[in-house]
């Protein structure tokens, strides 16, 4: 492709120009065409109710060998099942099968997955309505549902 156009009728020319050349940034035509919420099993919201299924363990990537303890979450809103890593030490005793869970992004880059668990890219935060931080900590006791 050649120079810009300079002068005083150039306007039209620029514009045209910039049209076609934004729809060659990714970011753009992400944004343009609504790529996030159609891809997303959250639908582009930030955070989302689901149904613990399973509970299962992931192998961590090289050089760890470690078990990422997550959970397969089936979303409420759209009955998609998604992986939930279930974050720090103990907390995947407080989760049972059926339990009724708020999952949100861990917050990778690019919305892909975070540090060495692949393909998990969302976490828990609650467990029955009430905050895993909290019973984790023995700040309340587990509700009955």
């Amino acid at each position: 492709m050649g120079k810009k156009t300079k002068g005083l009728s150039a306007g039209k020319a620029l514009r045209k120009r910039r049209e076609t050349n934004r729809w060659k940034d990714k970011w753009y035509t992400r944004k343009a065409k609504d790529l996030k919420s159609k891809s997303d099993p959250l639908g582009g919201s930030s955070q989302a109710k689901g149904i613990v299924i399973e509970k299962v363990q992931f192998e961590a990537k090289q050089p760890n060998s470690a078990m990422r303890k997550c959970c397969r979450v089936q979303l409420v809103k759209n009955g998609k099942q998604v992986t939930a890593f279930s974050p720090r030490d103990g907390s995947t005793k407080l989760i049972d099968e059926h339990d009724e869970v708020m999952i949100e992004c861990i917050g990778g880059s690019m919305g892909k997955s975070k540090g060495d668990i692949p393909g998990v890219r969302w976490q828990i935060i609650k467990v029955n309505g009430q905050s895993l931080d909290a019973l984790r900590k023995g700040l309340i006791e587990k509700a009955r549902k």
